[in-house]
């Protein structure tokens, strides 16, 4: 009998930084090693060469990315640096002189062929395979889908546009494609990201391609209309609240797109947004919220605040806090303005102290999870659909002791296989979650519909009453 002995293939080790959208370019890199025969590797001894996607977005970024790069020479020596922080190649090659290449952002071409030099690829038709829906870096059941590149704002803080370049859309067939094929694949909510969701079409002028024996623009309204076709959840991230925004929320209401949008409002004060660069009709945007809500009485919107940029004031302190608390948004993230360096922000006079910043920054956090709270605890008693994303491996006691309901379950239930979730509010990572008790037989994927028995400042705590499988 004849025997095909396979080669080794190369084995790829990654260290993917930042944010979503890094993450999806992670993820399209190893799905062409994959296609090539490439390995996998879990952790540094095992790899042929290691793979760093690095951030550049913040200082504080870039010297995580240096250590992680630092880290990787340390532990393996054979070391491709790609992402963000590639653009400053000299920087690297300066601290890390032994690196093998350094490629910028959305440069798949150039990663790859890094690789294949560093560890060439041992062709063969028994180990060139990749899912359909390519290898993720995300669990089975969720996904990040891409619809754009770049930016074309100009925020004083920000060097994006300077990293990526100006806003450069997908066709919107090529990205409901993807979506299908990933649907297929068992993706039950899309995750839709770009630096500006609400600009997606704009430079292709919102040009219409052929779907499905008719037409889809390339517009925010338009595509997300089609996705919400495809059986799963579609979550709106990184959405500029332009007017247009307004014509996504009926189709929140009819079910297509999940009651959630991620707007990076960044201040409230209009003085501080037009020192940012950003838009400052904050009263207008205070009305349409109410407006949407009315629309969609559970929307749910999260957002991000810069805190301690040059020149705020405890005036202007004072009426972001005044605008949070009539705003009431669901999740609330803050962080401290950081200088960076090719950014206009860093070289303002005015600039904040340090331990003003950081002042500002913990009663913010404290306002919001106090709004969460509150609003959280209005869930206490309601059913709600929560998609699954951890079971544990064994039995453990129903909840911690010190949540409500849970310290005294029914005795049958003392100790019971718990399970982790998200709620339609809830995005993966930034967002809270929904911790289950007697969650027995579920799996990763599973929708279920979940009674809620108690909550605190960020998560829901419930008990799944039926369960919804692909």
């Amino acid at each position: 009998m004849n025997v095909t002995t396979l080669p080794k293939p190369p084995r790829v080790g990654l260290v993917s930084l930042g944010c979503p959208k890094a993450l999806v370019d992670s993820e399209r890199i190893m799905t062409k090693l994959r296609a090539d025969g490439y390995d996998m590797s879990p952790d540094y001894a095992g790899a042929d060469v290691v793979l760093v996607n690095t951030c550049g977005f913040l200082d504080s970024a870039k010297e995580e990315s240096l250590e992680a790069i630092g880290e990787a020479i340390a532990e393996n020596g054979r070391v491709v640096v790609t992402g963000c922080m590639g653009k400053e190649a000299d920087v690297i090659r300066t601290r890390f002189p032994d690196v093998l290449a350094v490629t910028g952002p959305q440069q798949y071409e150039e990663v790859v062929a890094a690789v294949h030099e560093a560890a060439p690829p041992v062709p063969s038709p028994f180990i060139d395979l990749v899912p359909e829906a390519g290898l993720k870096l995300t669990p089975r059941h969720y996904s990040y889908l891409k619809i754009s590149e770049g930016c074309n704002h100009r925020c004083a803080f920000c060097i994006i546009p300077s990293i990526r370049g100006d806003l450069v859309s997908r066709r919107p067939d090529a990205i409901l494609r993807e979506a299908e094929k990933l649907v297929a694949a068992g993706t039950r909510e899309l995750l839709v990201i770009s630096q500006d969701t609400s600009a997606y079409g704009v430079d292709l002028r919102h040009k219409a391609w052929p779907w499905k024996g008719g037409e889809v623009r390339a517009h925010m309204t338009d595509l997300a209309r089609e996705l919400g076709k495809l059986g799963a959840w579609v979550r709106l991230h990184y959405v500029y609240p332009y007017p247009h925004v307004d014509n996504v929320i009926p189709l929140m209401a009819e079910g297509l797109v999940l009651p959630y949008l991620d707007i990076p409002f960044q201040h409230a004060r209009p003085e501080v947004l037009r020192a940012m660069r950003r838009p400052a009709n904050d009263a207008k945007v205070l009305q349409r919220i109410r407006s949407w809500r009315e629309q969609v009485p559970d929307l749910a919107i999260r957002s991000s605040f810069v805190v301690g940029f040059p020149g705020e004031t405890e005036e202007d302190f004072a009426y972001l806090v005044a605008w949070l608390e009539e705003a009431q948004l669901d999740r609330v993230g803050a962080f401290k303005f950081e200088p960076v360096e090719g950014a206009p922000a860093t070289s303002m006079d005015e600039q904040v102290p340090e331990d003003v910043k950081q002042e500002r920054y913990e009663a913010l956090m404290a306002l919001s999870a106090r709004i969460s709270a509150e609003k959280l605890a209005r869930k206490v008693g309601s059913t709600i659909e929560v998609l699954i994303d951890r079971v544990d491996d064994e039995v453990r006691p129903a909840a911690p002791a010190d949540k409500g309901h849970f310290d005294a379950p029914h005795p049958e239930h003392h100790h019971s296989i718990g399970a982790t979730g998200r709620s339609k509010a809830d995005a993966p990572e930034i967002d809270g979650e929904v911790h289950l008790r007697d969650a027995a037989g579920l799996q990763p994927g599973d929708m279920v519909a979940v009674r809620i028995e108690d909550s605190d400042e960020h998560d829901l705590y419930g008990v799944p009453l039926q369960t919804v499988r692909a």
